[in-house]
């Protein structure tokens, strides 16, 4: 068995050290691990090669645009969730690496080791078109809880901790089993990452989604509140993004967060949901 990552960036270069020294060369030669690096900006088709813009409802940063990045993905074989079918049988398994995401862990480590083809996708600026999130993505991974400049180191630190985990990459089958982590079978948080500025909102919270044009992509538009330009109605939408998204990825960040009257009714109706089976 091998493993086979593919890395969505717009800076392949970065890794190129990464992969020719120590482990993960030897996995490479022996034909246990490999990787492809596929630079976003050859999905691209003006001459600046652009692949951000600014996100609808206003504020800082730039986001990455969803066109470059379906073609990308696209092209490395993941269909977008409404046309998979049974036929695909064994599709890759595609990472976005978002402050927005659950901690990376050791079982997460453990069970992604087991899969054949994963693909990484590094957000950049203040992150990534949420429909590509809702499109492509099976899971949404945050390496630690800090601010780095893009999703590349995190790149780096899941394909490392997963290959090690691959059978024959240690050489020796133990030795991965009795290190740090390595035999709990429960969810320990080590630490998890960061797609530029957007570590946490207002309050301790995780951020809210973003999106940049065009309004709609693939059929789903942006949300119409963030397209009319009320401020109040934005802040308010954000705010319950924020609380939903950190309800479902980072729950233990609400024990600690600067929640408002408000914010406790929005978790209320969420918890409710929950508890019926309704997300």
């Amino acid at each position: 068995m091998s493993l086979r990552f593919d890395i969505v960036t717009i800076f392949p270069g970065f890794f190129q050290g990464f992969l020719e020294n120590g482990i993960i060369r030897r996995a490479q030669a022996e034909g246990l691990i490999s990787f492809g690096l596929h630079d976003l900006r050859n999905w691209t088709h003006d001459r600046h090669r652009t692949v951000d813009d600014r996100p609808f409802g206003g504020g800082e940063g730039m986001v990455l645009k969803p066109e470059p990045l379906s073609a990308a993905l696209e092209s490395l074989g993941v269909e977008p969730k409404p046309k998979q079918t049974p036929a695909h049988s064994s599709p890759p398994h595609v990472v976005l690496l978002s402050a927005q995401g659950r901690p990376f862990t050791q079982v997460i480590a453990r069970n992604f080791a087991k899969l054949e083809r994963i693909v990484l996708v590094c957000g950049r600026y203040e992150g990534v078109d949420e429909r590509i999130n809702q499109l492509y993505c099976d899971t949404e991974i945050s390496i630690g809880d800090y601010i780095l400049s893009g999703g590349e180191l995190a790149a780096a630190v899941v394909a490392d901790a997963v290959m090690r985990l691959v059978p024959g990459v240690l050489g020796n089958e133990a030795s991965g089993e009795f290190e740090s982590f390595g035999a709990a079978d429960t969810e320990i948080a080590t630490v998890t990452e960061g797609v530029p500025r957007s570590q946490h909102g207002a309050g301790g919270l995780l951020d809210y989604p973003h999106y940049t044009r065009p309004a709609e992509f693939m059929g789903l538009a942006v949300p119409e509140v963030l397209q009319k330009g009320d401020h109040a109605a934005i802040r308010r939408w954000r705010r319950e993004q924020q609380l939903r998204k950190t309800f479902a990825n980072r729950p233990d960040l609400l024990e600690k967060a600067a929640l408002s009257a408000e914010d406790l009714k929005t978790i209320a109706v969420l918890k409710e949901r929950h508890s019926d089976g309704q997300g």
